[in-house]
C-alpha cells in the first residue's frame, strides 16, 4: 500500500480536470458508530487513491472523531470530503444532553436506540439537498451501511446505484442469512439451544442468542428488521471489509445467496502505514503515540498482551476485577484499554488504581481511546484479548496476532467462530451468551483463572499455541498481499472506482 506521502505525489501529478469530471463520486453513509464509520472512512480513502471522489456523511460528534484522518488525506491531495448533519432529537424523542452526544450510536441508551435510527433516517432530505446543491459533481453511487434502509429512497431519488457496506466478514453475514433463509430456529424455544447453520459445507452450531439475525429477537424491532432485509436484497452490490483469500468459500457463498457482486476491499486498516495516521485513526488517543511506542520498545518481541473490548462494551465491577487479576497472574506484560472511567463505581476504580500501581512497568492501563492499530502493529505485541468486533479481529489478522476471544453481543459470536473454528488463530474464554443488551439481569462473568489460562494459551500454549501463531502470521502475509498493487482487494478497489465512473456500465451482478 502506498503511504500518504506517495499518494500525495501521485494525486497532484496525475489527476487532470477531464479525468476528475469523469471520476466516480461515491457518497458514503456509514452507521454513526465507531466500529462502522472507521472502516467506511478507510474504504473511502482507498477509493480516493484511485481518483474517485468520495463524500463521507456523518453527524457532528462522529465527524469530530474522524475529521483528523480525513483532513490529513485531503492535505495529501486525496479528493475526499466530510459533511456532517445534526440529528433532530425532538422529532423522534431522542434525549439531548447524552454524554458524548446522542448522534453517536455508541453513546445512545438502549431504550432510545429505535428512536436514534428514526432520527438518522430523517437525514435523507438534508443529504439529498446537499448533494444536489453543493457536491463537486453529481453522485454516481451511494455506499450505505446495511443498517440504513432509508438510503434505498435516497439512491432512487438521485437515480444512482446503491451498494451495501458491511464492516463484517462474509462468514458472519452468510451465517446470519442462512439461519433466516432456512428458518433454522423454527420450533426452537430456548434461546441458548444450539442449531446447525444450514447451507454450509462445514458444521457450525449457533444459538438464537448468539445469531438471531440482523435486528431480530428484539420486541418492537420487527418492521425495522424487515426493512433492513429488504434493502439488503435490493442492493446493487456489496462492499465488505475482508479479503477473499481468508474466506473464499464464504465470499462466494454470500454472493451466490444474494445473486449480486461482492467487492472485498480489506483489511482497510492497512491503508494507514505511518505512525501518525495509525495513532490518529478513529479518535484522539488518551496516550501520546510516542510514549506508547517507547513503552512497547522496552518490551521483548511478541511479549505484550493487548486487551480492549471496543467502543461499546462496558464491564461490570466484578468482571473488571476478575479480568485484572487474571492478567496480573498471567505474568505477561499487558496493555489494557479502560474506557469511560466515569462509568466505573468507586470500588472498580480503586481496584484499577491499585492494579496500576502493582504492575507499574509491566502493565499499562490506557484510560480512554487507544491507538489500537499502532499497538497491534508493534513488534512487541504478542496476542489480543478482544470482544471480537470485526474491525478488531481483522486488525489482529493484519498484524499476524493470535486472539483470545471474548464476545459480548451481536455478530461477535460468529466472529469468534471465524477466529477459532475457521482460521484457527483464537482461544475462547468460553462465553456462550450475550453480556450486553440482555432482557434479564443474569451476570455473565469470566473468572480470573479462565482469563489467566486463555492468555497463557495464546502467548505460549505449546504445539497448539505455535500452530495458532503460525496461522496468524501466514494470514498477515496474505492480508498485506491482498492490499498491494495486483492483490485481490486492491483490484476490487480499482474495479469499484472504474465501474461507477460517470457514464460507465454499473458493475452490478446480473
Amino acid at each position: 500500500m502506498p503511504s500518504l506521502v506517495h499518494v500525495q505525489a501521485a494525486t497532484n501529478e496525475e489527476v487532470k480536470p477531464e479525468a476528475a469530471a469523469a471520476a466516480a463520486h461515491f457518497v458514503f453513509v456509514p452507521l454513526m458508530a465507531q466500529g462502522h464509520i472507521i472502516p467506511a472512512v478507510d474504504t473511502a480513502l482507498l477509493l480516493a487513491t484511485q481518483g474517485a471522489l468520495c463524500t463521507i456523511v456523518a453527524t457532528p460528534s462522529t465527524a469530530a472523531r474522524v475529521r483528523p484522518t480525513v483532513e490529513s488525506a485531503r492535505r495529501s491531495g486525496l479528493p475526499v470530503s466530510l459533511v456532517d448533519f445534526p440529528l433532530d432529537y425532538a422529532a423522534v424523542g431522542l434525549p439531548d444532553g447524552v454524554p458524548g452526544g446522542a448522534d453517536n450510536m455508541d453513546n445512545v441508551p438502549p431504550e432510545y436506540m429505535l428512536a436514534y435510527f428514526s432520527a438518522v433516517a430523517l437525514l435523507r432530505g438534508p443529504i439529498e439537498a446537499h448533494l444536489r446543491d453543493h457536491a463537486p459533481q453529481p453522485a454516481t453511487c451511494i455506499v450505505s451501511d446495511f443498517c440504513h434502509p432509508w438510503t434505498v429512497e435516497l439512491a432512487a431519488s438521485l437515480g444512482v446505484p446503491r451498494l451495501s457496506f458491511f464492516s463484517m466478514c462474509a462468514f458472519c453475514v452468510l451465517c446470519q442469512h442462512n439461519v433466516e433463509r432456512f428458518n433454522a430456529y423454527d420450533g426452537v424455544l430456548d434461546y441458548n439451544q444450539p442449531v446447525v447453520v444450514p447451507g454450509l459445507e462445514k458444521r457450525f452450531e449457533v444459538t438464537r442468542a448468539q445469531a438471531p439475525g440482523f435486528f431480530r429477537g428484539w420486541p418492537g424491532w420487527e418492521k425495522f428488521g424487515d426493512d433492513v432485509e429488504r434493502a439488503r436484497a435490493e442492493a446493487d452490490g456489496v462492499v465488505m471489509n475482508t479479503f477473499v483469500e481468508m474466506e473464499p468459500e464464504y465470499v462466494a457463498g454470500y454472493a451466490a445467496a444474494r445473486g449480486m457482486k461482492v467487492w472485498t476491499v480489506g483489511p482497510v486498516s492497512l491503508y494507514h502505514q505511518h505512525v501518525t495516521t495509525l495513532a490518529a485513526r478513529g479518535n484522539t488517543a488518551a496516550i501520546d503515540a510516542d510514549d506508547c511506542v517507547r513503552w512497547l520498545d522496552d518490551k521483548e518481541p511478541s511479549s505484550v498482551v493487548y486487551v480492549s473490548f471496543g467502543s461499546i462494551a462496558h464491564a461490570d465491577p466484578k468482571q473488571v476485577s476478575e479480568l485484572g487479576l487474571g492478567l496480573e497472574a498471567s505474568g505477561y506484560p499487558f496493555i489494557w484499554v479502560v474506557k469511560d472511567a466515569g462509568r466505573h463505581d468507586e470500588a472498580a476504580l480503586a481496584f484499577l488504581r491499585g492494579l496500576e500501581e502493582r504492575v507499574a512497568g509491566r502493565g499499562l492501563l490506557i484510560w480512554g481511546w487507544a491507538p489500537q492499530a499502532l499497538i497491534l502493529s508493534h513488534r512487541a505485541a504478542g496476542a489480543f484479548v478482544t470482544h471480537c468486533g470485526w474491525n478488531s479481529t481483522l486488525e489482529a489478522v493484519a498484524a499476524g496476532l493470535p486472539v483470545v476471544t471474548w464476545p459480548h453481543f451481536t455478530d461477535q459470536f460468529l466472529n469468534e467462530k471465524m477466529a477459532v473454528e475457521v482460521l484457527g488463530i483464537g482461544v475462547s474464554v468460553g462465553v456462550k451468551e450475550p453480556v450486553m443488551y440482555r432482557t434479564d439481569q443474569k451476570d455473565v462473568v469470566v473468572g480470573r483463572e479462565t482469563v489467566e489460562a486463555a492468555v497463557r494459551s495464546a502467548m505460549d500454549g505449546g504445539e497448539d499455541g505455535e500452530a495458532r501463531r503460525c496461522k496468524a502470521r501466514a494470514l498477515a502475509v496474505k492480508a498485506r498481499a491482498a492490499m498491494r498493487e495486483g492483490g485481490s482487494s486492491h483490484a476490487n478497489i480499482c474495479d469499484l472506482a472504474k465501474c461507477f465512473e460517470v457514464g460507465a456500465t454499473q458493475g452490478t451482478a446480473e
